[in-house]
């Protein structure tokens, strides 16, 4: 489960930036994931579940994440489109000549924090 070691990864990133801002509490870490990334939700979501066990600074955060279709361009035609990971011709003309433009990434969007003076850091 590769999840596993992509939530490690996660926390390890989000918790140098709140030593960072002397962070109390993180309570929210926001995700954007592409749908190539074959990232299972449940999986994640359990990694998330068990690694935040054992980590006060995240004990009431909360996991959201934002699965990011994807789209290609056709270079024969330039049509934009989106499919899904096993569609990758263009609609348009039937090229095979894409290029894909989202739907690969895996970014942490948005990180809140708690200073410990009741004020919540985005």
């Amino acid at each position: 489960m590769h999840e596993l070691s992509l939530m490690q990864g996660i926390f390890d990133s989000v918790s140098k930036v709140a030593a960072q801002h002397n962070a109390q509490e993180v309570t929210l870490i926001e995700l954007d994931i592409g749908e190539m990334t074959q990232v299972v939700d449940e999986a994640l979501q359990f990694a998330f579940e068990v690694l935040q066990e054992d980590l006060p600074l995240y004990r009431n955060c909360e996991l959201k994440v934002n699965y990011i279709p994807v789209r290609s361009k056709c270079i024969e035609c330039e049509e934009e489109f989106e499919h899904d990971q096993f569609h990758l011709k263009c609609p348009k003309c039937g090229s095979a000549k894409t290029v894909c433009l989202a739907g690969k990434e895996m970014n942490i969007a948005c990180i809140e924090i708690e200073d410990g003076s009741g004020t919540n850091h985005t």
